[in-house]
C-alpha cells in the first residue's frame, strides 16, 4: 500500500500529485475497511487494522477518512472485497508480484493481465515467481527516532532478522511470525512505527538496461494506477540516470 509499494508513483508527472493523493486514500481506505471488516474495528485489537492506519497517518490521510473508513466496515452496504495475488514476469524476465483487494475477481484479472500483454510481459500463475521473495514482515521508522546504532541494536534484540537505515528513516525486517512483538518493542523504546506491513522482498535482483527498465516501470506505474492493485514488487534495478528522466 501506499507507500503501498517501493516505486512510488515513479512514472507520474508533476501536476498529477492531487489525482495520485486521491487514488492513494482510496486505496488505503479500502485496505482499513477490509482490516476492520475481518476482525474488531479496534486499533489496539486488530493488528492489521493498526497496520493500516498507521500507514494512512503516515501518507496524512485525514483523520476523518480513517474514521469513516473503519466505521464502513460494519455498515449494511459495506462492499465485500476479495484478497488476490497475482504473478507475473516482465521484460527481462523480472518477476512481478501484485497484491490486489477486488469486488470482480474477472475485471481485475483482466485488466491486470492486459498491462502485462502490453508491457510485452506475461501474467504467470499463482507460485510461478513468488518463490523468488521471502514473505517478511516491514517496520519502517523516521530517521528521527534514533541514530542507527540505537536503532540497530534495540532492533536485533527484539528479534529483528535485519536492519537499513538511511537518511529516508529505518527498515527493520522481521520473519512474518515476529513482526508483530519486534514492532511493539521497538515502539516502546522509539515511538510509534511510520508503518508496519508484510511484503514479498526478492531474494535477488535483476540488472536491466533502460529499454527494459522503462518498459517495466511502465508497466508497474499502469498495475498502481488501478484501483484494485493494493501493492506490487518487482526483483529488478534500474540505473540512477533512468529513474530521473522519469521522475523528472
Amino acid at each position: 500500500m501506499a507507500g503501498h509499494s517501493q516505486f512510488k508513483n515513479i512514472m507520474h508527472k508533476k501536476g498529477k500529485q492531487d489525482a495520485i493523493r486521491s487514488k492513494l486514500f482510496s486505496k488505503l481506505a479500502r485496505e482499513i475497511t477490509v482490516a476492520a471488516k475481518l476482525g474488531l474495528p479496534d486499533i489496539n485489537m486488530n493488528a492489521r487494522l493498526r497496520s493500516a492506519v498507521l500507514e494512512a497517518r503516515a501518507e496524512n490521510m485525514p483523520k476523518d477518512n480513517i474514521e469513516r473508513a473503519i466505521k464502513k466496515a460494519s455498515g449494511a452496504d459495506s462492499e465485500n472485497y476479495d484478497e488476490v495475488r497475482y504473478e507475473g514476469y516482465a521484460p527481462g524476465g523480472v518477476a512481478v508480484i501484485i497484491e490486489a483487494l477486488t469486488d470482480n475477481r474477472n475485471r481485475t484479472a483482466g485488466e491486470v493481465r492486459s498491462y502485462f500483454t502490453k508491457a510485452g510481459g506475461a501474467l504467470a500463475e499463482t507460485g510461478a515467481v513468488s518463490f523468488m521473495f521471502d514473505h517478511v514482515g516491514l517496520i519502517e521508522f523516521p530517521a528521527k527516532a534514533a541514530s542507527e546504532d540505537q536503532m540497530l541494536e534495540a532492533a536485533i534484540e527484539a528479534g529483528a532478522e535485519d536492519v537499513v537505515s538511511s537518511p529516508d528513516g529505518h527498515e527493520i525486517t522481521t520473519t512474518l511470525e515476529m513482526v508483530r512483538d519486534v514492532a511493539q518493542v521497538l515502539e516502546t523504546k522509539f515511538g510509534e512505527p511510520r508503518k508496519v506491513s508484510i511484503i514479498w522482498k526478492p531474494q535477488n535482483t535483476i540488472g536491466v538496461d533502460d529499454e527494459a527498465g522503462e518498459k517495466i516501470l511502465r508497466l508497474i506505474n499502469s498495475l498502481e494506477d488501478n484501483d484494485d492493485v493494493q501493492n506490487v514488487y518487482a526483483n529488478f534495478e534500474v540505473s540512477d540516470a533512468l529513474m530521473a528522466k522519469l521522475s523528472g
